[in-house]
């Protein structure tokens, strides 16, 4: 059976080979990793799992066309396998991407230059659809015609268009399911994930870790958790944990700030759509069509500010907006169009960049006189993230590393998928409250904006999700007051995200 189950007081009575601090996607494919190899694993989380970062993505997995231009063929490989790893385990939730990028001929961007690029690409990745379902394999990359080009994009400049390069990719609608189901697929590995279990103090005697003090936020209540190793896996506050700990690794996590915009607008492509403003110096926007809508980004400046949950100032998004108009055609896109915004921190090249890191970073603290058995990882990307756990683990237990458990997963039934049309109503048809009913018991949900944003899709739709957030109550015990803190926590998480406020 797949469940999180969230009991404080039990999981502090274990000893632990590992306790992981920080629920991201880079804490959750450790949990899961460590458990299959065998492992005695704790998770703990301060806030919800997967809330940060790891939920603000494009929902797509890359694979390493882009890395070509580098010619990184150790990242290339890397993102063809973890793809592959993605689609072999979740062909529920990731499927096939096809991807548009427009060629007009100027510098690099020519239909001759892609072909050889799509070639290579396809060589490089000729074990990409081993052990994939049917439908969901990846076919080949290719360029087409002005005409097709047409077709696929209906908005496109056709002066001077040469053709366009087609190639595919791998998309994640529902990204804070997978999150989730890897921690459930650990936690039936044996493992135990906590959320709301904040990390105040690392356990040391001698020298040695020994586990760590935390605080269930749910009940203000303290408890002590053993074990001789712990990671410091959480992502934008790993430098700051690390330094609370030990001391300050500038190299850990430099800041860069990320970010894409969800419009209340129809998607331009059933493709996603590789373009750029034609003017000097302009960027290369990704136009996602995500569940019907526009999805653009994504946005990359340094951040210099003590905040670990960023949101764009009101000048960017519209600097955003007006350079996609000036790249499609009678676009005419308005702040007002904006639903969501999705920010979040990811590690930079250097500080007061705005370049994404191209490596993970794995420190053993006591390998420079610090705490021994204390470890912290910052990751780049979504994709990667299984592979950088792997790697970690093999740098914590060396030789004493099992095999890891062939123990597969199961695609989710029906009931627990969670994963709604985006016009849903309650009144849409019968035994909706069942299949949410049995997410909330089993997946840890605390709070309204657990279940509606990281545990199902009902929060995919800011409008909708707060039309019938009393009816998605009524599935909690929750007195009035409580139904009204938690709806009025719902709205707060929206309102972070926009330019201007739902009323």
């Amino acid at each position: 059976m797949r469940v999180i189950d969230r009991d404080v007081a039990e999981a502090s009575k274990k000893q632990y080979d590992l306790i992981i601090i920080g629920g991201g996607i880079y804490g959750a494919c450790l949990f899961l990793t460590a458990s299959q190899a065998g492992k005695r694993v704790l998770l703990l989380e301060k806030n919800d799992f997967g809330a940060a970062t790891s939920f603000n993505n494009l929902r797509t997995i890359h694979g390493g066309l882009r890395y070509l231009q580098s010619l990184d063929l150790k990242r290339i490989f890397e993102s063809v396998s973890e793809r592959r790893w993605f689609f072999r385990n979740f062909p529920d939730l990731v499927k096939p991407l096809p991807c548009l990028m427009p060629l007009y001929g100027n510098g690099i961007y020519k239909s001759a230059v892609f072909r050889w690029a799509l070639l290579l690409n396809d060589l490089l990745s000729s074990n990409r659809n081993f052990g994939v379902v049917k439908g969901r394999q990846l076919l080949k990359g290719k360029i087409v015609g002005q005409d097709e080009v047409k077709q696929i994009y209906p908005r496109v400049d056709i002066h001077n268009l040469q053709g366009g390069a087609v190639w595919y990719d791998g998309a994640m609608p529902d990204s804070q399911k997978i999150l989730i189901e890897i921690i459930k697929w650990g936690c039936r590995l044996h493992g135990s994930a906590l959320n709301y279990t904040e990390v105040e103090e690392l356990l040391v005697t001698g020298g040695q870790v020994v586990g760590v003090r935390a605080v269930d936020q749910t009940r203000n209540k303290e408890y002590t958790f053993k074990a001789t190793k712990v990671v410091n896996c959480s992502g934008p506050w790993c430098r700051r944990v690390a330094a609370q700990f030990d001391k300050d690794y500038p190299e850990l996590f430099k800041d860069s700030f990320a970010w894409n915009v969800l419009f209340n607008r129809p998607a331009l492509s059933p493709y996603a759509l590789a373009v750029r403003p034609k003017k000097p110096g302009s960027r290369m926007y990704f136009i996602h069509h995500w569940k019907g809508l526009l999805f653009a980004g994504t946005m990359h400046s340094p951040w210099n500010k003590p905040d670990r949950m960023p949101t764009p100032d009101e000048d960017s998004v519209r600097e955003f907006i007006g350079n996609l108009n000036d790249t499609v055609e009678n676009l005419n896109l308005q702040p007002s169009d904006v639903l969501q915004i999705f920010p979040g921190l990811l590690p930079a090249k250097e500080e007061g960049s705005g370049k994404i890191a191209v490596r993970e970073v794995v420190i053993d603290h006591g390998e420079n006189n610090g705490p021994v058995g204390l470890f912290s990882v910052s990751g780049v990307k979504f994709t990667t993230a299984r592979l950088v756990a792997e790697k970690t683990l093999k740098k914590i237990f060396k030789t004493e590393l099992a095999r890891f458990s062939r123990d597969g997963r199961e695609p989710l039934s029906e009931k627990e998928l969670g994963v709604f049309q985006e016009d849903w109503s309650p009144s849409e048809k019968s035994g909706w409250e069942d299949g949410i009913k049995n997410i909330i018991h089993n997946e840890s949900v605390v709070h309204l904006d657990d279940l509606m944003i990281r545990r199902t899709t009902l929060g995919d739709n800011p409008l909708n999700a707060l039309k019938y957030s009393h009816e998605i109550c009524a599935l909690f015990d929750w007195d009035e007051d409580m139904v009204a803190s938690e709806i009025a926590r719902l709205k707060s998480f929206y309102n972070s995200r926009r330019t201007s406020d739902l009323s």
